[in-house]
């Protein structure tokens, strides 16, 4: 099994990697289909299943599948470009493509939420339809958002495609006990292997750079985060909070008034930062979804600014870590709040930044198992329920009690020698098993918890 660092950590746009980048890069794939096609086109239309009809207009779905047709990524998306694109497809009723010429598409009809079952293959589904002039159906193609901006049709996921990442790699661990014993027997760190991996693929150059970039769009989008205000969009008017806790904190900085644990909300506030940009669909980086994109950066932060002799060259080792053990959990259990809760997103985020900044404070690979399992297993059970369908409420603060949990987490494995109750990858069926047993209204659906019973929503 091998999940390049890349595959973990993808840049791309808010507010949700699985309901806002993965419908764009469906759309987009199936517009390359129909540009390989013998057919002749006449329209477009695509239906939501799932969660992505439940949400999708608090995820920004609709506008992302447009987008997408229009030939847009998430890589290169620019807010300005793309808001007069949605407006002239909405003016117009078509789509424009050089290879396809004009396509009748109308947003408000469409483009469809069917709030049904959802498909058999995922809870995040999507049917784009390829018409002729008479509007019958000569081409259809069925996708699957996976989480984390994954992104398979019906026959790849059916054929296993999500668990089969190509060629054969130096370390090719599938479990946290694998990982464990080819550490012990070869002498390598979890890092070591994961890099060994990677350069069996990529040049050192691509890998060093490519890591180097990950990080500074993450600290980028921090910073961002830390000095915008004002009300986040969608209806809720909830605040941005980031940069009045940030101030209030450098100016308590040196006064010797403040308790210990506010180091907590050092932590919370780059987290928090991150994921209000998020919610305004700003540049961001999976981690490994959008929804829990505060928490590695956050702990990275932390241990940068704030950890004595903490060094920017171990960011690499933080990373490559953080990303095997985000692997594991996807290629074992999911990532996808549509799939298994918020234990999947925030959860799966928590471990992956417990096991990093373990690696990087010198833990051996039996204590960074250890963190990983400690932070996973502290939010088993946790339920995906955003208010009106937007990643705002709860999943913001979320974010910072997630970062809280991962520095608590490798900082008790660091007391111990690695040895524990419950392996990691005992933690990792448990979620799975608890993802399959949760009933769909707590799977990013909005239709429980706090989603219901905040009056005026």
């Amino acid at each position: 099994m091998f999940l390049s660092v890349f595959d973990m950590f993808k840049i791309g746009i808010g507010p949700s990697s699985s309901h806002t980048m993965g419908p764009m890069v469906a759309a987009k794939r199936f517009l390359q289909n129909l540009k390989n096609s013998p057919f002749n086109f006449s329209g477009i239309r695509v239906t939501l299943y799932g969660s992505l009809a439940f949400t999708g207009k608090g995820h920004s779905t609709d506008r992302a599948v447009i987008l997408g047709l229009a030939g847009c990524s998430p890589e290169n998306y620019d807010h300005n470009t793309s808001e007069q694109i949605l407006q002239e497809i909405s003016d117009e009723k078509f789509i424009k493509s050089n290879d396809l010429g004009k396509l009748s598409f109308s947003p408000q009809t469409d483009l469809k939420f069917d709030y049904g079952p959802p498909l058999d293959g995922h809870p995040n589904g999507l049917i784009f339809m390829g018409l002729d002039d008479r509007g019958d159906i000569l081409f259809q193609e069925t996708y699957y958002s996976i989480g984390g901006g994954f992104v398979l049709t019906a026959d790849e996921l059916s054929h296993g495609k999500d668990k089969d990442q190509g060629s054969k790699v130096p370390f090719p661990f599938s479990s946290a006990e694998e990982m464990l014993s080819m550490s012990k027997r070869f002498n390598r760190s979890i890092a070591q292997m994961k890099k060994e991996n990677e350069l069996s693929r990529i040049s050192k150059n691509e890998l060093e750079n490519g890591i180097k970039h990950i990080w500074e769009s993450m600290d980028k989008c921090i910073e961002r985060g830390l000095s915008q205000s004002g009300f986040l969009p969608g209806g809720l008017n909830v605040k941005r909070r980031a940069k009045g806790i940030y101030d209030a904190l450098l100016a308590e900085r040196g006064l010797n008034l403040t308790p210990p644990h506010t180091i907590n909300d050092w932590m919370s506030v780059y987290a928090m930062a991150v994921n209000e940009e998020n919610a305004f669909g700003g540049q961001i980086v999976t981690a490994p979804t959008n929804g829990a994109a505060g928490v590695v950066p956050a702990v990275l932060k932390y241990y940068l600014k704030h950890v004595p002799n903490a060094s920017e060259n171990k960011i690499e080792d933080f990373l490559l870590t953080a990303a095997a053990i985000g692997g594991l959990i996807k290629f074992n259990a999911s990532i996808s709040g549509a799939e298994a809760g918020c234990q999947a997103e925030v959860g799966s985020a928590s471990a992956m930044a417990a096991a990093g900044l373990c690696a990087v404070l010198g833990g051996t690979s039996e204590q960074i198992e250890n963190a990983a399992e400690i932070a996973l297993e502290h939010h088993l059970g946790m339920t995906c329920d955003p208010v009106a369908g937007l990643v705002q409420v709860p999943c913001i603060e979320r974010n910072g009690l997630g970062a809280i949990k991962a520095v608590s987490a490798a900082s008790l494995s660091l007391r111990g020698d690695g040895t524990h109750l419950v392996p990691l990858d005992a933690c990792v069926e448990t979620m799975r098993q608890t993802g399959e047993d949760m009933i769909n209204k707590y799977k990013e659906t909005s239709l429980g918890g706090l989603a219901v019973n905040i009056p005026n929503c």
